[in-house]
């Protein structure tokens, strides 16, 4: 049986291609702007385009940032895409606007430091040590990007008692920046997977098989 996946719909994201890259690695997709579908399903995708600031508003209008932590605090698998992974942080300050996001962990999206913005186009990824996402892809496996703000620190202390996230990074112009997250049920990464081609699909069914 397919593992169902809740696509959230709240007006920030490229809906269509996530739907047609999850579907093509066996996920049944639902896309929905409903608590309790977006927290019974097996996984959550939160996708996201655009500003910080506009992404949250939208989140919070179809009760994102609770919806994402009662299913963490259930075990039950997200994953966010590109603004997906920013509203995982603390905050994020954009034209001078500091916006609130959902605080699964500690950090701040700020404006890359580079000659060329946004940094949009196909990037390495330097990988962490057993990451389980990027399982089956050679050090060399571009992605597809398209952002001008990222995570440029990580802030998350070690603690001996929690399994410590494993975090990749990537560089543009003057930046190194966190291209993806994996901390327990909670995976998400900065570049657009189902725009990446065969190796994204791939990632994406990474994901889909441990939540099935």
């Amino acid at each position: 049986m397919s593992s169902v996946v809740a696509l959230l719909d709240y007006g920030a994201g490229n809906l269509r291609s996530a739907q047609r890259a999850l579907e093509h690695v066996g996920a049944k997709v639902v896309v929905t702007r409903e608590p309790m579908v977006a927290v019974e399903a097996d996984g959550l995708v939160v996708p996201g385009v655009g500003a910080y600031d506009a992404c949250m508003k939208g989140l919070r209008e179809v009760a994102g940032p609770r919806i994402i932590g009662k299913r963490l605090a259930g075990d039950r698998p997200v994953f966010g895409i590109c603004v997906g992974l920013q509203v995982m942080f603390d905050r994020g300050v954009e034209h001078g606007i500091e916006t609130e996001g959902c605080g699964e962990w500690p950090g701040v999206v700020d404006k890359l430091s580079a000659p060329v913005l946004p940094h949009m186009g196909w990037n390495t990824v330097d990988v962490a040590d057993g990451s389980d996402m990027f399982a089956g892809l050679g050090p060399e496996t571009r992605f597809y990007f398209v952002h001008s703000y990222g995570v440029r620190t990580w802030e998350m202390q070690e603690d001996e008692f929690i399994a410590y996230p494993k975090v990749s990074w990537s560089t543009h112009g003057d930046s190194r920046f966190v291209a993806a997250v994996e901390n327990g049920p909670l995976w998400a990464t900065q570049f657009h997977p189902e725009k990446s081609g065969d190796a994204g699909l791939h990632l994406l069914e990474n994901w889909v098989k441990t939540i099935g």
